[in-house]
């Protein structure tokens, strides 16, 4: 579903990607985990288009080259972009908000609803036209994602969807991602919370000063004690 190669990215005269490389199989649950300012965020903002890549770099969405693209046509490709600070519109209401988001269905996926998106995010449903401004942190966090999936990706990029969240609202998330993929959509998320991450993910990449140090299954990296030590300890 997703190939990266030799994906680097710079800011300004700083060279924050590093020959980054990953594959994301359809289906699967890809977390990258690392410290913050590792380059976990930097790395879906090159994929996604708004930090653009180097030349020579490579990202290949569904077997086409996306790397340089636009991100408006990145996502009309069906890769969708959950970003860090949420950026809802505070003054739309969650059913408004959604309706921004929508775009055709995908071949071979169901298409999302409001109706099909209120049974993973209960919390919305019950305040279906209150303003965006008017909610919490951890609310306007699965109106973010909601309002991505209107959008009927194949693959959705999410950075840090557990961050400063509430315990129960944590709880939600891991919910709500564990049935985006049981949907049969592919998902990439940045990470701090290795808890988190064990929850919901099938493998794991670990950057450290925007180079990938390690990937494997989440059941390799439980039995790498010096690994997380190395890259995750704080």
């Amino acid at each position: 579903m997703l190939s990266v190669r030799q994906l680097n990215a710079f800011y300004g005269r700083a060279h924050i990607l590093r020959d980054v490389a990953l594959e994301v199989a359809r289906g699967e649950v890809l977390v990258l985990l690392g410290r913050n300012g590792a380059g976990k965020s930097t790395t879906m903002k090159a994929i996604m288009g708004l930090v653009r890549p180097a030349p020579g770099s490579s990202v290949s969405f569904g077997g086409v080259e996306i790397a340089g693209s636009p991100p408006y046509a990145i996502a009309r490709l069906g890769l969708g972009y959950v970003p860090e600070d949420r950026r809802i519109f505070t003054d739309l209401t969650v059913m408004e908000n959604l309706e921004v988001g929508r775009q055709p269905a995908r071949d071979g996926l169901d298409p999302w609803t409001p109706e099909r998106l209120f049974a993973i995010f209960p919390n919305l449903a019950a305040m279906k036209d209150r303003p965006g401004g008017r909610m919490s942190g951890g609310e306007q966090q699965m109106l973010t994602i909601a309002r991505t999936l209107m959008g009927n990706p194949r693959l959705v990029l999410l950075d840090e969807p557990s961050e400063g969240l509430a315990p129960v609202i944590v709880q939600q998330m891991a919910e709500a991602i564990r049935a985006v993929k049981a949907a049969g959509l592919t998902v990439v998320l940045s990470e701090q919370n290795l808890h988190f991450a064990e929850r919901v993910a099938d493998r794991a990449a670990i950057i450290e000063k925007g180079i990938v140090r390690w990937t494997g299954t989440l059941d390799a990296l439980r039995a790498e004690p010096a690994i997380k030590a190395q890259y995750l300890s704080v």
